[in-house]
């Protein structure tokens, strides 16, 4: 069988290569369906190494190490069907092999092995640009990477509109913001489902300090995010972000509770723990915090989450979050608990990331901790000589603001003036047409009187 872009598959079932079709574009519409179609493909033909790897991909995509094991026996499952595979079958177990144990180079170079030959390959160019994004924070290698492929790519194959997508979102985390817009209202033209299309132009929006264009633009998606998987919660987000830094944050806390972090949703319900949505919570909390909003007891389901993910650090961008939550409610011991099982991971796990563990990830969960205790100067102290290796956490330049905006605010209240101006300075440099966030005004303010 083939795919329906042209890749041989090993398989005698039409039913088990027409569902893998349906996850992959299930997938990168950001629809609660993908895995139901990945099932189907199993149920077709359990003996396929492809629907064997894309199972344990989407379960990696849950970036919880309590679900390793269930990634371990697709793994084993690929394994056993291997040997009749074709070579870019094999190098995506090879990739799922890496990427489940932490060496997530390893699975990049898989993936760029399988776009060498395969450019059209939409599932190794949609991981490749995730593990890129949230495993090497590297926003110049996730656009070379897209940019490689697209060029072999053609208008009239199905699937064009989500590179443009990928397209988009990497020219805007590369300051491309003309390049961006361009590609992701394309993107959208071509294909309404494309939810990235529309989170890389709210991040052009949030960049140019575009407040209510961007509010504007993420509403006129909200029908179509509905049918999302958790996405639809981060572009909520955006849309609280446009709002906060537009000024209207008597609004927010019913934004927070309704779209943002909404816990009767089912999504929610049945992920109460899922990274992206942690991160949503905490750094929106945060940020209306520095605001000097009084965000009620709403830290305290995260904090209860928190505790039951110490030393889970699949995405490391989340573990400052977590962090966030439990000093928030004053739960030193996990949070101490967070850092002690960070160090451990640095040292032992010979996960490729380790390096950025002990360098940047444990020193911003130190700033955070130190920050929510009011000891500024250790914060400060902490986070600021290596402030600009934070992009190694992974995310975006917005999500990752909310630990500037830590930082200088604790470099303002510690007295250290100087650098709290250098802080400010930097962040406007870096987006000088943005309306930023407010947290910098005043801390400017501070500095003039």
């Amino acid at each position: 069988m083939n795919d329906a872009l042209g890749h041989a598959l090993t398989t005698d079932s039409a039913a088990c290569a027409a569902a893998l079709d349906a996850a992959t574009r299930s997938y990168l519409a950001f629809k609660a369906d993908a895995g139901q179609h990945v099932n189907a493909a199993l149920d077709a033909d359990p003996g396929c190494l492809m629907a064997n790897v894309a199972k344990g991909y989407f379960t990696m995509l849950i970036s919880n190490a309590a679900f390793f094991g269930a990634v371990d026996k697709r793994i084993a499952a690929g394994e056993a069907a291997a040997a009749a595979a074709t070579e870019r079958e094999r190098l995506h177990l090879r990739a799922l092999e890496s990427w489940r144990a932490g060496r997530n180079d390893e699975a990049l170079a898989a993936w760029e092995a399988i776009l060498d030959a395969h450019p059209r390959d939409l599932l190794a160019l949609r991981l490749a640009h995730f593990a890129y994004f949230w495993t090497t924070g590297d926003a110049q290698r996730m656009r070379s990477s897209v940019e490689r492929a697209a060029a072999r790519w053609s208008e009239d194959l199905p699937g064009h509109g989500f590179v443009r997508g990928m397209q988009a979102f990497a020219h805007e985390e590369t300051g491309d913001y003309a390049t961006a817009e361009r590609h992701g209202r394309a993107a959208v033209d071509a294909n309404p489902e494309d939810l990235w299309g529309v989170h890389a132009v709210a991040h052009v929006m949030e960049m140019q300090g575009r407040h209510a264009e961007g509010w504007r633009w993420v509403e006129a998606s909200e029908e179509r995010a509905a049918h999302a998987n958790n996405f639809q919660f981060h572009l909520a987000w955006h849309r609280a972000l446009f709002l906060l830094e537009g000024g209207r944050i008597d609004e927010l806390l019913e934004v927070y509770d309704r779209k943002v972090r909404d816990l009767a949703a089912p999504l929610v319900q049945a992920q109460p723990d899922f990274y992206i949505d942690v991160q949503n919570a905490a750094a929106l909390l945060m940020r209306l915090e520095l605001a000097g909003v009084d965000v009620g007891p709403r830290w305290s389901e995260l904090a209860d989450k928190a505790e039951k993910r110490i030393g889970d650090h699949v995405i490391l961008f989340t573990v400052p979050h977590w962090v966030m939550a439990l000093a928030a409610c004053g739960r030193w011991d996990q949070a101490d608990a967070v850092i002690a099982a960070m160090r451990d991971y640095a040292q032992t796990s010979g996960a490729s990331e380790a390096g950025v563990v002990a360098r940047v990830a444990i020193p911003a969960c130190e700033a955070v901790r130190a920050h929510r205790r009011g000891e500024y100067a250790a914060a400060v102290d902490a986070l600021f000589p290596v402030r600009g290796e934070i992009v190694r956490l992974g995310g975006s330049h917005a999500q990752r603001d909310v630990l500037w905006q830590i930082l200088t605010d604790a470099a303002a209240r510690a007295g250290r003036a100087d650098q709290a101006r250098q802080l400010v300075g930097e962040v406007r440099r870096s987006r000088p047409s943005a309306g930023v966030a407010a947290l910098y005004a005043r801390v400017e303010r501070q500095l003039a009187a």
